[in-house]
């Protein structure tokens, strides 16, 4: 059955050169799997809630391994479909002190990509289920893809299912199929209960600038009535290894915001907005109030800095730990 938060999303493979090599440095990749919408999965299978994936993978050892990678982990992969075609990859290239880190996707004509539309019926991805989470990655892979984002989308509003979508502008997708992106994410975003997303997100979604973030926030909640939250991180970075975290939640009426953490010595930054989301998403549906689940998502986010991979590998006991003192302490 699916769970009580459903991600809709592309499953992807990642590969990286070892440790912190430029790609092809070595004769070798290493391996993982991952994805937007996947690694919010994870995040909350991992923290104890029931976490469905809908998705489409190629019918050959990879899409099968991109499956049992996510129920290794807890994720309800009943809505996941296997479908003639070929995996989305991504190639990454982790940085250092100054040089940062660069991601190349290859991910044009994926069983995804062609296939997401025929293969998701809104009416069986939502049964059930109490958030929709979507991100801006997916309706950037292409036509189809966003059609049927905004489909799900559209519906889980109409079925009073909250939806959870993260901002996450790719301007290399959807240049490569030509998508308008700022009309086809203001349509999701218009379903929206909860928004992760930044000024500059904003600014490209609605066609205007804005002095400051919080000018940007208020008038997303003025064009979009039925969004409740948003939430962005703020990085400040001494270097790619060296940063500080926070973040803050805003509603209509009131502010949040995060302590700031010191992340020195960081291992692998991607999924770290995911996980972010993961520990918000768990505050909301644990009945935590707004700072104890904003302070929750951050330390989430944090301890995805020390991971190699996609994937946010913790729970909730860890990321309490963070919380009460820090985590850095031996645990015997």
């Amino acid at each position: 059955m699916p769970g009580a938060v459903v991600c809709f999303g592309e499953l992807l493979i990642r590969l990286s050169g070892p440790g912190h090599e430029r790609l092809l440095q070595s004769p070798r990749l290493d391996v993982a799997i991952g994805g937007a919408e996947a690694n919010v999965a994870v995040g909350l299978s991992r923290f104890g809630h029931k976490a469905s994936m809908a998705s489409v993978v190629a019918d050959n050892e990879l899409g099968r391994g991109a499956i049992a990678a996510l129920r290794a982990q807890g994720v309800d992969t009943s809505l996941v479909r296997l479908a003639p075609g070929r995996m989305g990859l991504y190639f990454l290239s982790q940085g250092a002190v100054s040089r940062p880190s660069s991601v190349l996707y290859d991910r044009a004509d994926t069983a995804f990509a062609r296939l997401a539309k025929s293969l998701t019926d809104p009416a069986e991805v939502l049964s059930g289920a109490r958030w929709l989470h979507v991100s801006g990655v997916t309706p950037a892979v292409g036509p189809h893809a966003a059609q049927a984002a905004v489909d799900l989308a559209k519906a889980a509003k109409a079925q009073g299912v909250h939806v959870s979508f993260d901002g996450n502008y790719r301007a290399q997708l959807w240049a490569s199929w030509d998508g308008n992106g700022p009309d086809i994410l203001r349509e999701i975003l218009s379903c929206a209960t909860l928004a992760f997303i930044n000024e500059r997100d904003i600014a490209l979604i609605l066609g205007e600038g804005f002095a400051s973030r919080h000018a940007a926030f208020a008038r997303t909640f003025e064009v979009f009535p039925s969004l409740t939250w948003i939430a962005a991180t703020t990085r400040n970075l001494s270097s790619v290894n060296h940063q500080v975290l926070s973040a803050e939640l805003v509603s209509r009426t009131e502010r949040f915001v995060s302590r700031a953490h010191e992340l020195a010595g960081v291992v692998d930054r991607i999924g770290a907005g995911d996980a972010f989301a993961a520990g918000l998403l768990h505050g909301f549906l644990s009945g935590q109030g707004p700072q104890a689940s904003l302070e929750f998502a951050v330390a989430s986010a944090v301890i995805k800095h020390s991971i190699p991979g996609d994937f946010n590998l913790t729970y909730v006991e860890e990321v309490e730990d963070i919380l009460a003192d820090g985590g850095l302490d031996v645990r015997r």
